[in-house]
């Protein structure tokens, strides 16, 4: 079965408010979505998030990328020989992961639906209900504490709080967020690579002293920091999470054989798609090192094909897809993403091109 076209569309997405890190502040997203059509007329979506502060990607460039080089190494080849297109595709060029990842998750969903399975079936997974969190973003520390609140009111157990600003005012803002909603609240902390290594085993220790039971401490320091994160992890209780410092498998590996890390977080946008995504899951469940399923600030199909693949392998154990309920247009029914995600049966992702307002 041919790959018969692939086109794109970008669309500009406003946010409902401003999602605020340590490393910037969004009001809108602009997404190139894809179209890969079979010529039996089967229709595979993927989408791309550009993010120009963690993966270099912009959109001109995942746009140029597809267009002038990964979608000639696809047409008018076989779909059946998905592994080898895959790895054509992931040797075509240096870095573009974003771009990568968008054409990865089209052709996985055009597969998926002519073999008439849902994604996570043919990825080996079974399960369909999945238990989000949600994101408070960096404000004063009354303002997490009021939204925090808002948000566990709506059903969410687990919040992620992003923090990285300003050391001691960052702590000031957890211990608010942990006081306004109670123990029985996970907190993931988020510090988007904020401080110093030694900056970061001072705040966990005054929080561990604090009691504040956090379940764990992601990105602490600097991307390139691998020694930086295993002095962190190295000196305080609360485990510690990559995610700017992951983006290949071979990543994983260093993380993995320095000890720097307790967990990994795993982007599709980062890793260049799923097989990879996969491909660090299981190396991590070599170290007995569990992972998470995130996502950058993106709209829904990537996100739901993310979500595939967390239910898919049996060490991802934790997700962080809450990214579509930041937007004012989910172009997908709200029932699929919430505190819980729940995936549909249908074959693919459970997406289809006609319920997008994109033209093909």
């Amino acid at each position: 079965m041919k790959i018969e076209t692939i086109s794109l569309h970008t669309k500009v997405i406003p946010l409902k408010k401003p999602f605020k890190t340590a490393l910037r502040t969004v009001t809108s997203i602009e997404n190139v979505f894809v179209f890969l059509k079979l010529e039996n007329g089967i229709v595979g979506i993927g989408s791309a998030a550009p993010t120009v502060a963690i993966t270099g990607d912009s959109t001109e460039g995942i746009k140029d990328i597809i267009k002038n080089v990964l979608a000639p190494l696809l047409v008018n080849k076989d779909i059946h020989n998905l592994n080898f297109l895959l790895t054509a595709m992931q040797n075509a060029c240096i870095g573009n992961t974003s771009a990568k990842a968008a054409v990865e998750i089209a052709l996985y969903d055009s597969y998926s639906k002519l073999l008439g399975l849902p994604l996570y079936a043919l990825l080996g997974g079974k399960k369909t209900l999945l238990e989000n969190d949600m994101t408070v973003s960096v404000d004063s520390a009354e303002s997490m504490a009021n939204e925090a609140k808002k948000l566990v009111s709506k059903g969410f157990s687990i919040l992620k709080i992003k923090v990285g600003k300003n050391g001691e005012k960052d702590i000031e803002r957890i211990l608010a967020v942990l006081k306004a909603v109670g123990p029985s609240v996970s907190l993931r902390i988020d510090a988007n690579q904020g401080w110093t290594a030694k900056e970061a085993v001072k705040i966990i220790q005054s929080l561990e002293r604090q009691q504040a039971n956090l379940k764990l401490v992601e990105q602490p320091v600097n991307a390139s920091d691998i020694e930086g994160l295993k002095f962190v992890k190295e000196h305080v209780f609360t485990p510690i999470m990559a995610d700017e410092s992951l983006f290949s498998p071979q990543d994983a590996i260093c993380l993995l054989e320095n000890k720097a890390v307790d967990f990994l977080n795993i982007k599709l946008m980062k890793a260049g798609g799923i097989r990879n995504a996969l491909t660090i899951a299981s190396i991590a469940q070599s170290y007995n090192i569990e992972c998470m399923v995130g996502s950058m600030m993106e709209a829904s199909i990537s996100v739901v094909a993310a979500a595939h693949v967390a239910a898919s392998h049996p060490n991802i154990t934790m997700i962080d897809l809450d990214a579509p309920l930041w937007l004012e247009d989910l172009t997908v029914d709200h029932h699929i993403l919430k505190e819980k995600i729940i995936l549909s049966e249908d074959s693919g992702i459970g997406i289809s091109h006609n319920s997008l307002s994109l033209s093909v």
